[in-house]
């Protein structure tokens, strides 16, 4: 009886590796995986510009969230908002970078940047910037703000 069982497995299996597949139903059939379309990176804008900002839009003892925007930079879709800042103006040497993904549907771009580890009651000065997954940047420096933490 297990035999039987065994052979009425073992025959549509040799039917398919022998036809290739030809006989089993084309509902039950693999189909090939529908290929994603990607697009080149949008045409990288003549100029960068901040059109709103930046701005301080929200600060705690040890954190704060910087927010500007800018016309489409174009290039890559993969894009980071870059922060310098420092407590003396002239020496911005630290930096916060948040990861964004462009639209390039979109004739804007709205950057928000986290700062964090900032020490309380202190005035921090920055400047803002973008650049691209690969490092090249947007060329859109902002002048030097500032701000103070609680």
């Amino acid at each position: 009886m297990r035999c039987l069982h065994t052979q009425k497995l073992i025959l549509p299996l040799a039917i398919t590796v022998i036809f290739g597949g030809a006989l089993i139903p084309n509902s039950i059939q693999a189909q090939p995986a529908p290929q994603a379309k990607i697009r080149p990176p949008a045409k990288v804008a003549t100029r960068v510009h901040i059109t709103e900002g930046p701005a301080l839009e929200s600060v705690k003892d040890n954190l704060a969230i910087i927010r500007w925007k800018t016309n489409n930079p174009g290039g890559s879709d993969e894009h980071f908002g870059v922060v310098h800042y420092g407590t003396d103006p002239k020496h911005l040497s630290l930096m916060a970078k948040s990861h964004i993904r462009l639209n390039q549907n979109h004739t804007y771009t709205v950057f928000r940047v986290r700062v964090d580890g900032l020490k309380p009651q202190t005035t921090y000065y920055y400047t803002v910037d973008s650049m691209q997954g690969n490092g090249r940047s947007d060329r859109v420096k902002s002048a030097v703000s500032h701000f103070t933490t609680p």
